[in-house]
């Protein structure tokens, strides 16, 4: 019929913007306060709720479109036909990368409370655009690695841990803040980085090095330092080589190509060649994967807690959607099997949080015990949490319809995003060998999980059973390497049941232990049993503008 308004917009979610993302996420909340001194409290929550409302601000959300459908662009020469190896960004990303500088996501070490607060911050910009987590990780990350040499630790910590963005390249001595990156693995090594070739060959001066070689993968090239490895006459050593040197000149490093990636537009990865590159030794030589996995351990981390944000907004866009779109009579939310997968994908999220700021919290105490449970709860967590990633993210995608395959819905952007953290900084098989290790060779470390584990003993009969169980099948440590995925699996989840049977609310620790541990669940999502009470871990998980 003519003059039908066939363009009339109904039954379609407000856009899920201009809300306090750290507020809104009452898990991620209730971690903050039971990790952090009440005395600090009320300045944390009111620094991350700043964050949150700056995160979920349609400026940011606009930002983050931007930054990753105009992805870093390469420049090798000038125009005049000088090497200037540079990478050219969208304006976008370096008001991100600013806005994660200025909110103190390198300052992890000299405040305190530093790492839970820097942890719910980082899960929280995650929601924003994951890029530019990638130099804010790699920054953070590399003051351990540097504190081996107090020297170089004078110099550069001040630079790393400022919340100032000094995007110009010059001598770090007159930059206001500087970025780290890192690389490590080369074409014909990968994980074994015990296979580089990279050379570095003694300079006069002492503890300086000329380097040789190809990285296979560099992280942010664009950074003012990067930590790389390179074999020394004594071994793999770890060296800091700066962007540019102290007289002002360019110190080479030669950029060959960026990667074109799965996911992580925004973010700049490359492939670099070091021709007589000056590098300064960080640690002793021939020690260079000591000193280096100071700060792979903290990266680690940080790919649990860019999972955690990932899946934390995946699932609050899944439930918003379903609070206010209607199907067959009544909202979706409330139809009882939407209701069941939504509050399944809650529960992972919840579980990740749970276990991302426990990690954090250790972190912070630094005692002989809490170092010893990361040693073994960081690897088992990066193993079981990204691998979560991917799965939640795309059912929560399913949860939109086909408005979750569109590119305006940014669940695409997640999708795409998911799999990374599994990926980088040693995929599952390196994590799952990694636990191994330290089973075997570090039972302080095992002691550690167990005691941490141990603390919800007897609250929840499936936990226990699971514990039980778990035992029994570490006491048979025979061909284990080919079972190692599995035994890491089950002890990722009795972590995060231990943590929600004594954090979570009744009703989500319940369904927890009733689906992972109990083996009441399906093979995907949305299959827990109909007894429990599922309406009330949605809401809980519901975000609220």
């Amino acid at each position: 019929m003519a003059g039908t308004p066939t363009h009339t917009v109904t039954n379609q979610p407000p856009p899920l913007v201009g809300y306090d993302v750290f507020s809104a996420d009452r898990a991620l909340v209730e971690a903050v306060e039971r990790h952090t001194d009440p005395a600090l409290l009320d300045g944390v929550r009111e620094e991350l709720s700043a964050l949150g409302r700056t995160t979920g601000s349609p400026q940011v959300q606009e930002w983050a479109v931007q930054a990753n459908e105009n992805p870093p662009r390469l420049r090798t020469h000038d125009r005049y036909g000088h090497r200037v190896d540079e990478v050219e960004f969208h304006p976008a990303w370096h008001r991100l990368l600013g806005k994660g500088v200025a909110a103190g996501l390198t300052t992890a070490w000299t405040r305190p409370a530093g790492h839970v607060r820097r942890a719910a911050g980082f899960l929280i910009w995650s929601q924003a655009e994951a890029g530019n987590g990638c130099p804010l990780s790699m920054t953070h990350a590399a003051v351990p690695a540097l504190r081996t040499d107090p020297e170089l630790a004078a110099e550069w910590e001040p630079l790393l841990t400022s919340t100032i963005y000094d995007r110009d390249l010059r001598p770090a001595h007159l930059k206001a803040g500087a970025l780290f990156g890192m690389g490590m693995t080369e074409k014909q090594g990968g994980s074994d980085v015990r296979a580089n070739t990279t050379a570095a060959r003694p300079l006069a001066e002492a503890g300086t090095y000329e380097l040789t070689g190809h990285k296979w993968f560099c992280s942010a090239p664009m950074s003012d330092g990067f930590l790389v490895l390179a074999q020394a006459p004594d071994g793999l050593s770890c060296f800091l080589v700066p962007r540019v040197l102290a007289d002002g000149t360019r110190n080479p490093f030669l950029l060959q190509r960026l990667k074109d990636k799965l996911g992580n537009r925004s973010n700049a990865s490359g492939e670099v060649e070091f021709d007589g590159t000056w590098a300064r030794r960080v640690g002793e030589e021939g020690h260079g994967v000591r000193t280096i996995l100071e700060m792979v351990t903290a990266t680690r981390l940080d790919c649990v807690l860019g999972s955690a944000g990932l899946m934390r907004q995946a699932v609050a866009q899944a439930i918003h959607h379903c609070t206010h779109r209607e199907a067959f009579g009544g909202k979706l939310v409330d139809k009882p099997l939407m209701r069941n997968v939504l509050a399944d994908l809650a529960l992972e999220s919840e579980a990740a949080t749970a276990l991302a700021l426990r990690l954090a919290a250790a972190y912070d105490d630094g005692s002989e015990q809490e170092r010893a449970l990361l040693r073994i709860a960081v690897p088992t967590a990066k193993y079981w949490v990204t691998k979560r990633c991917t799965p939640v993210t795309v059912e929560a995608a399913e949860c939109l319809g086909g408005n979750g395959y569109v590119e305006d819905s940014g669940l695409p952007r997640l999708v795409r995003e998911s799999p990374l953290n599994s990926i980088w900084e040693g995929a599952g098989n390196v994590q799952a060998l990694d636990v191994l290790r330290a089973l075997q060779r570090e039972p302080q470390a095992f002691n550690a999980f167990l005691l941490e584990v141990g603390k919800a003993r007897g609250a929840d009969h499936r936990l226990d059973t699971a514990v039980k169980n778990l035992l029994a099948e570490l006491g048979e440590l025979e061909g284990v390497e080919g079972r190692a995925r599995r035994l890491v699996e089950r002890m990722a989840l009795v972590l995060q049941g231990s943590l929600l049977v004594r954090y979570a609310p009744p009703e989500v620790a319940d369904a927890f232990c009733a689906s992972r541990l109990g083996g009441d669940w399906g093979s995907s999502f949305g299959t827990l049993p109909a007894t429990l009470d599922l309406a009330t871990v949605v809401n809980r998980a519901t975000p609220a503008p």
